[in-house]
């Protein structure tokens, strides 16, 4: 089983003189440690601000002091999988980036499309990337993930294709597209740029409810050297499900979720 799993921002482990140290929680991880109800004795996993892994025994669960078990290997190399999510109705995008996430997706970002129903003011903008940051953040420590992902602020289609100009690989989810699917694209992509899986960077573009436009598809296409519109088969995929599938497909791809 699993350790419970705390990221610590702003705190290094290596740099704690004291034998046993209050770990720097944020103020909702001290609530989630609450809920918890640890018992002293009891070990976590702490991640640390220098994404040190580390395997601490819990002294006081009340003042949160331990003392440090072990100090455990990074993380093998993992591809960068990065999904652009067209902006979507309700509690739609929440969704896709909790599961996602647990899928071990490691960027968000959240696109205005033309086709987009929900308008974010500035206000309401905030608020949202708020929310999106805590339930990536949750949903990290709940699967285990060696990093919580990043969520960028809303961006136009403009904007976020000129973010996969380094991409190994980007990834156009559109259900006009019939002969290419994400195999044969990623292949095409890891081979033409001599990448290895592990060190792979891919984004993943999906549209809102209606689906991304033609010009919105030839504009990612152009921003980056190896972008190609594909297909998730002959369903035509609500947008909450394309955001999981495509990521999904893509990991494995690359030699995780195996």
């Amino acid at each position: 089983m699993s350790l419970p799993r705390f990221f610590l921002p702003e705190q290094v482990l290596a740099r704690e003189t004291d034998a046993v140290f209050a770990l720097a929680l944020a103020a909702d991880d001290v609530k989630h440690a609450r809920v918890l109800r640890f018992a002293a004795g009891e070990h976590i996993a702490v991640v640390d601000a220098q994404s040190d892994y580390f395997e601490c025994e819990i002294v006081d669960p009340e003042a949160m002091s331990v003392r440090i078990c072990g100090h455990a290997e990074k993380p093998r190399e993992r591809p960068y999988v990065r999904l652009f999510q067209g902006l979507a109705k309700g509690d739609k995008v929440d969704e896709v980036f909790r599961h996602a996430t647990e899928l071990g997706v490691a960027e968000f970002v959240p696109v205005v499309c033309a086709r987009s129903v929900v308008k974010l003011d500035p206000k309401r903008t905030a608020k949202r990337l708020a929310r999106w940051e805590a339930i990536v953040k949750s949903a990290a420590m709940q699967s285990g993930q060696p990093r919580i992902p990043h969520v960028r602020e809303p961006q136009s289609v403009s904007r976020a294709a000129q973010l996969c100009a380094q991409d190994t690989a980007t990834l156009v989810c559109w259900e006009e597209e019939r002969s290419c699917d994400l195999r044969e694209a990623l292949s095409e992509a890891l081979a033409a740029s001599a990448c290895a899986p592990a060190c792979a960077r891919v984004s993943l573009v999906v549209g809102p409810e209606g689906g991304l436009s033609e010009d919105e598809v030839t504009l990612f296409k152009d921003a980056a050297p190896h972008a190609r519109s594909i297909t998730l088969g002959s369903s035509i995929l609500r947008t909450e499900t394309a955001g999981l599938v495509a990521p999904a497909l893509a990991l494995y791809e690359l030699g995780e979720l195996r």
